[in-house]
């Protein structure tokens, strides 16, 4: 083990020189190898799976204390999650890192190759607010898999949780591994400054295109996961009552502050009333007829955002929810009907719990409505046909697509997960992370024996011959 600096200073106290030794810090362990053994790697997963569980209690009171998260939405989203991701990039990570052999052309003969996957070196995670837990460790777990050192950069607006997962990297790796620094935009503009192997960023569209920019000016190479206004199509075949449980689930989760959560429902004309009928019966059967009162819903992450969710009440009429209180950052589960499209509530991603309903005559109308649109991160259909599947798998271009429920796509460690166009560039989760988090480098071996001599100069005519015929 090398001698390492102090861990990373603490809040307001980072500057660009701290972030400059950090990152040459960070790099220096890294060339020497110290997790490029598959062994230390694994070694490296298994402390942060023991972590994760000695840590669990302080991550939900956090949790809890920053987004009013109930304990099994913190489990389910945020500890659990990353313990899933943690089990199963380690029953896969040799088989991940196994140097894949390829064929070599009848004119390099003999020889051969293979591709070995190796680690990109020194990376950043900037983490955002809104699952602050699972969207910092998850690609963290990736980045370890991927034999990197790393720097994890927790959101300040959700200062509790920032704290826990400091002290739970500190506890659990060397500074010489990962680190964490806390902070806000000047600490963030901090670390962007320095050149990364890799810039790993979860958060808005906005913001996206500001770490853009700083990467592109120190050519380090970026994954962003942005977010989008992610639509619901709702088929003529759906079973509303049903359609209507997983709706509600999805899109009201975490006060519906979730990149991949339901941004709006396209509804057949004929169905809009059944559904808002269906969607306020399960919003109480959820969260009671005082959702403020429900220990199972969260709240706005703070006044800004309260605010800016609550000028979108005006964006159409309130079928169903719209209250609100400032001091408690509360908004009710809201269902929004005669939507104004020109509203800001229809060009902003929502990013919290108002839900339009727009109708549509068929089903192309519905899929011209979105693919008029920014592709987003997400989309959902709700059928019991598979043609109408088929019709919107091809489409609609979007990061993903879930079939009949809600937000479980991106936890499918088989899948890859990511957006397209201004909702994100890359992907992650599973062998996608891994590989996101290494990159591929062709190698290829030739014996002593049998030299190809057609290549060597002098050349003569049949040489050249038969160069052609082997080259074809």
């Amino acid at each position: 083990m090398t001698t390492a600096p102090p861990l990373a200073p603490a809040r307001n106290a980072f500057t660009s020189a701290d972030a400059a030794a950090l990152r040459r810090h960070l790099g220096d362990t890294h060339a020497r190898g110290i997790l490029r053994p598959l062994s230390e790697r694994r070694d490296a997963l298994r402390r942060l799976y023991e972590g994760l569980v000695k840590h669990e209690k302080a991550l939900h009171a956090a949790l809890y204390a920053d987004l009013r998260k109930s304990e099994l939405e913190a489990y389910m989203a945020e500890t659990g999650f990353t313990r899933d991701e943690l089990k199963h990039t380690l029953a896969h990570l040799g088989a991940w890192a196994r140097p894949k052999r390829v064929l070599a052309p009848l004119a390099h003969q003999p020889a051969w190759g293979w591709v070995h996957r190796e680690p990109l070196g020194t990376v950043l995670i900037i983490a955002p607010w809104n699952y602050p837990v699972q969207l910092a460790l998850s690609p963290l777990v990736c980045a370890l898999a991927g034999g990197n050192t790393a720097v994890v950069k927790p959101s300040e607006l959700t200062p509790n949780v920032s704290d826990a997962l400091a002290a739970l990297i500190k506890d659990t790796f060397s500074p010489d591994e990962v680190q964490v620094v806390a902070g806000g935009v000047a600490e963030t503009t901090a670390l962007l400054e320095q050149p990364w192997d890799h810039i790993f960023f979860t958060g808005s569209t906005q913001v996206g295109q500001i770490v853009y920019r700083a990467a592109a000016e120190t050519m380090s190479p970026v994954t962003l996961e942005l977010g989008g206004k992610s639509p619901a199509i709702i088929a003529e075949d759906a079973p509303l009552a049903l359609t209507a449980r997983r709706l509600v689930w999805g899109k009201f989760a975490n006060a519906g502050q979730t990149c991949v959560a339901p941004d709006y429902l396209l509804v057949p004309e004929g169905n809009v009333a059944a559904l808002v009928s269906e969607l306020k019966r399960e919003i109480e059967a959820q969260f009671g007829a005082n959702p403020q009162a429900s220990p199972d819903y969260g709240r706005l992450v703070n006044e800004r955002n309260f605010h800016r969710v609550a000028g979108y009440l005006t964006g159409g009429h309130v079928a169903h929810g719209g209250q609100h209180d400032a001091a408690d950052k509360y908004l009710a589960p809201t269902v929004l009907t005669d939507v104004d499209l020109d509203h800001a509530v229809m060009q902003d991603e929502i990013f919290g719990p108002v839900l339009p309903i727009i109708p549509y005559k068929s089903l192309s109308d519905a899929l011209a409505f979105t693919n008029a649109r920014p592709k987003p991160l997400a989309s959902y259909v709700f059928t019991q046909s598979g043609a109408t599947e088929r019709a919107v798998v091809e489409g609609l271009n979007a990061g993903g697509t879930l079939i009949n429920d809600t937000l479980l796509h991106l936890a499918n460690g088989n899948l890859p997960f990511g957006g397209v166009g201004t909702s994100g560039i890359g992907q992650y989760h599973g062998r996608f992370g891994f590989e996101t988090f290494t990159r591929p480098r062709g190698v290829m071996k030739k014996p002593f024996l049998l030299d190809q001599f057609v290549r060597y100069a002098p050349v003569k005519d049949w040489q050249v011959k038969l160069s052609r015929w082997f080259i074809g």
